[in-house]
């Protein structure tokens, strides 16, 4: 997904730990709630970590977990038992901690005692809070020492800290406690067969209050974070199908799009789509964009939120250490990160090849779905801007493909999605020395040439749809002359700074069925090697053949299994025709999310599913990410082949669901300001409510380049 959780030495989040998001907030925990400094734990608040130590003990002992289950994407259960002191197996003594994570925590502690004598306690809570950027932590590398004070007040505990002229501070409310500059406790009994409980909250101070997270609402009233959840689970479409374990998956993926959605500070009405948690909680350029292309169905404006935030953060000038340029769109942006830790040491790091053109592709797809002319004619310029900016620094030689290469020793080795340091490698498993010149991202400047060129011809401007058409062509000619490997029957992962052919098979080539740049007669050999058995490991396509010299299952992209690539894989497949081989990717990707409670992570290993036989984690995957929570969705509807022109006044679906899945019946789905019901039973659609002036067409939506050719400006090739 990112340098940072590939360039760098990550350390795990750890198995059994427990995360819980809500917009950039986030806490991670060991499965009985402890949190501890020395594991890349914590609360995070605005990329910083304000709790580094939460641990419960009762008469000095921890708890022992028994379950953690979210209940939301924000709030979750912990129950533990206390371990007895006179070594009997079961004890009475049962303690729940109820977590709300916002800009701090929020938490219940109730202890049940199941004996029929009375239980005296000791409730200890130890905190800490040592102010760590998210990078320090993520790396276990912390490198600032604060000058820090702790102060009691009643029964709150105020710690403060002090680095150069940073000044951070949070504050811990714990009703009823003893409260000392270490630690908060509590001395109860707990009658026989009865309970204890208590409330306690920490949250940052900002501008001198502390932030007002955790209003607790009147009887009756319901949480800001659960009102947020319900506004959101109002606004998407309501699913059901058959197979009860996809639907799980799906609602599980329309959960966490609505914990992984944060608002731009400078416009609280825009939401964008963070990454992914825990270590991704803000916006990036090529993965927001994805997640929200993936996610058109379910809420359009999404994409048009994260493209209305990522213009106005486009670059303007040439800066070699942040890799800004003019018309380029961003990589990343961080809150509040110490300058030298994040990317290039900037809040924000362009070093990113594919983001600039998929910004083109991702606003056509917008203005399809039905928004506002002008709100569209406003983002324009800045498409504009984004294709100058791929033929005067993308295309750093003028041969007509985009390269990358780093401007400075500290940014990203590779700049596309694959962006390891190894991720880009020849069959003998030699690196690909720069600039290179990838094969996903000619494709996704050729959809971009014809976003471009399509949204001219819709405002009257033939003439630059011709000339963005042509240049489309064109591009796809050479690449099919310069990237396919004969004597292979694939297409090379890239070219090389000499401009040889980086021969690897790799997963690359299919996310280039998507956008149509692959010629109708190479498709069947490009099919056939993506789902023979050294790329397709039965959970999904691996990112790199088992048969190449770099091939690692348990590497982070040469040889792993990504869910959003499978999606665009499958997504490609379907648009060349190739039903079943989508169908089999699509159904292996919704089995594996049953090994994870239905949440797919943002990558899992390359096994075999002959050797081994449930889907291997990997060991620092994001979960819940934002392309994995979209893959399920862009899974179903590339299935149904459902899409939308609304200034063509079409919607468009003709469903090839395998027959596992079963009827799946869809309401409050938006299209065109209006909601509609679906109904596919046995592969026959029905739908209703249509908007007036929408018409329904069993069918592919034309491709933009039938449009083109409709419109007399392209030609088929």
């Amino acid at each position: 997904m990112t340098g940072w959780n590939a360039d760098t030495a990550a350390g795990p989040v750890g198995p059994g730990t427990v995360t819980l998001v809500e917009g950039s907030s986030f806490c991670i925990s060991l499965s009985n709630g402890d949190i501890h400094p020395e594991h890349p734990h914590g609360v995070f608040h605005e990329d910083t970590r304000i709790l580094s130590r939460w641990n419960l003990t009762i008469n000095g002992q921890p708890l022992e977990p028994l379950t953690a289950s979210a209940k939301e994407p924000y709030r979750a259960l912990f129950i533990g038992r206390v371990p007895r002191s006179d070594g009997y197996a079961d004890s009475p003594m049962i303690v729940e901690r109820m977590r709300e994570v916002g800009a701090g925590i929020l938490e219940e502690i109730t202890i049940r005692n199941y004996s029929s004598e009375e239980a005296e306690c000791v409730v200890n809570l130890s905190v800490e809070s040592d102010f760590a950027d998210l990078f320090e932590v993520k790396e276990a590398r912390i490198q600032r020492t604060w000058e820090e004070s702790r102060q009691p007040d009643g029964d709150s505990l105020t710690i403060r800290a002090v680095w150069q002229d940073v000044r951070k501070a949070v504050v811990v409310k714990a009703n009823g406690a003893e409260v000392s500059p270490e630690a908060l406790s509590y001395r109860v009994v707990v009658p026989p067969h009865g309970n204890w409980s208590t409330v306690l909250s920490v949250v940052p101070i900002v501008d001198g209050s502390p932030v007002a997270s955790f209003v607790r609402p009147s009887r009756g009233e319901i949480s800001r974070s659960d009102r947020r959840r319900q506004e959101w689970v109002a606004k998407i479409p309501r699913l059901h199908i058959a197979n009860r374990s996809i639907e799980r998956t799906l609602r599980r993926s329309y959960d966490d799009l609505g914990a992984l959605r944060i608002e731009d500070p400078a416009h609280p009405e825009r939401i964008v789509v963070a990454a992914g948690a825990p270590w991704f909680m803000t916006l990036f350029g090529r993965d927001s964009l994805w997640a929200s292309e993936m996610a058109l169905p379910v809420d359009p404006s999404l994409a048009l939120g994260t493209l209305q935030t990522l213009a106005e953060r486009q670059g303007r000038v040439v800066d070699p250490m942040s890799e800004e340029e003019p018309g380029k769109i961003l990589h990343e942006v961080r809150l509040g990160v110490s300058s030298g830790l994040s990317l290039g040491g900037k809040s924000a790091y362009y070093g990113s090849v594919d983001a600039t053109p998929q910004f083109v592709m991702t606003l056509a797809s917008v203005s399809r779905w039905g928004f506002a002319k002008d709100t569209i004619a406003a983002l324009l310029p800045h498409a504009d801007r984004a294709l100058d900016w791929v033929r005067e620094y993308g295309d750093k030689d003028g041969d007509g493909f985009v390269e990358y290469e780093r401007l400075n020793d500290q940014g990203l080795i590779n700049q596309g999605w694959k962006d390891s340091w190894d991720g880009i490698n020849f069959a003998d498993g030699r690196m690909a020395e720069p600039p290179i010149a990838l094969c996903e991202v000619q494709a996704l400047v050729y959809s971009a040439y014809l976003s471009r060129a399509w949204m001219a011809y819709d405002a009257g401007d033939a003439p630059l749809a011709a000339r963005f058409t042509a240049e489309a062509a064109q591009l796809k000619k050479r690449f099919n002359e310069e990237f396919w490997i004969p004597d292979r029957g694939y297409y090379a992962v890239a070219l090389d700074g000499k401009k040889r052919q980086v021969d690897a098979c790799a997963s690359n080539m299919g996310q280039c069925l998507w956008h149509g740049i692959v010629d109708e007669d190479k498709v069947p050999l490009v099919a056939e090697r993506l789902m023979s058995p050294e790329m397709f490991s039965g959970w999904g396509v691996r990112t790199l053949a088992s048969d190449m010299s770099a091939y690692n299952p348990a590497s982070y992209h040469n040889g792993s299994v990504w869910p959003h690539d499978n999606a665009v894989i499958a997504a490609g497949l379907m648009r060349y025709g190739f039903v079943k081989e989508a169908q089999r990717i699509a159904t292996a990707l919704f089995e594996a999310a049953d090994y994870s409670d239905g949440r797919l992570p943002e990558l899992f290993c390359g096994f075999s599913r002959d050797q081994v036989a449930e889907p291997v984690p990997y060991p620092t995957a994001c979960s819940p990410q934002a392309w994995a929570a979209t893959t399920p969705i862009m899974l179903i509807t590339s299935l149904m082949r459902y899409d939308a022109h609304i200034s063509r006044g079409g919607f468009w679906m003709d469903p090839a669901l395998p027959e596992s899945y079963g009827d799946l019946h869809i309401t409050n789905a938006p299209m065109a300001g209006g909601r509609i019901t679906i109904d596919i039973a046995g592969s026959e659609p029905s739908v209703q409510g249509l908007p007036e002036g929408i018409v329904f067409h069993r069918e592919h939506r034309p491709w933009l380049t039938e449009l083109m050719e409709q419109a007399g400006l392209g030609s088929r090739d």
